[in-house]
C-alpha cells in the first residue's frame, strides 16, 4: 500500500457536487493498494499513520500525533499512486491492485484508522472526486508499505 499524507487545516471531498467527507484539522490521506497487499498491510500502515508525530506542540516542534491533537482523517482512494511512468508518455497502472481488492483494503484501512481512535471521513471508492484542502505547512509525507518493512506478497 501507498499513502500520501498532507497535514491540513481543513479538507473535503465531493462527488457530483455532494460533499461525501469533510474535516477540520487533521490529515488528508490518499491511499493506493498494490496487488499483493492484504489486511495486515493496511492495519500496520494505519497504525503507523496514527502514531506519526507530525503536529506541532506548544513550542512549535512536531511532537504530536493526529490523536494527540484531536485531528480527523479524510481518506480518499487513489490507485494512481501506483502509476508507472518509466516508458512513454502515458502512465501504466498495472502495478495497482484491482478494483475489488482495492475497495476491500481501502475500507479495511479506514476501519483500522478508526479503531486507532481517529475520526475518519471518506471519499467514494471508484468515483470521480474533487478533493479540496488547505495544506498546513505545507507538510506532506509519502509512505510506502515496502519501505516500512510491510512488503506486499508480490514484492513489487
Amino acid at each position: 500500500m501507498r499513502a500520501l499524507l498532507q497535514r491540513v487545516s481543513r479538507a473535503e471531498v465531493r462527488v457530483d457536487g455532494e460533499v461525501t467527507g469533510s474535516i477540520g484539522r487533521g490529515l488528508a490521506i490518499l491511499v493506493g493498494v498494490g496487488p499483493g497487499d492484504d489486511e495486515s498491510v493496511g492495519a500496520a500502515l494505519a497504525a503507523k499513520i496514527a502514531a506519526l508525530r507530525i503536529f506541532a506542540d506548544s513550542d512549535g516542534l512536531t511532537n504530536l500525533s493526529i490523536a494527540d491533537v484531536g485531528g480527523s482523517a479524510l481518506v480518499v482512494s487513489q490507485f494512481t499512486l501506483y502509476a508507472d511512468t518509466r516508458k512513454g508518455r502515458r502512465p501504466s497502472f498495472v502495478r495497482a491492485g484491482g478494483p475489488e481488492l482495492g475497495e476491500r483494503l481501502y475500507e479495511d484501512f479506514c476501519r483500522a484508522l478508526g479503531a486507532a481512535g481517529i475520526a475518519v471521513e471518506r471519499g467514494r471508492f471508484g468515483a470521480h472526486m474533487e478533493v479540496e484542502l488547505v495544506n498546513d505547512g505545507p507538510f506532506t509525507i509519502w509512505l510506502d508499505s515496502d519501505e516500512l518493512g510491510l512488503a506486499s506478497r508480490t514484492g513489487l
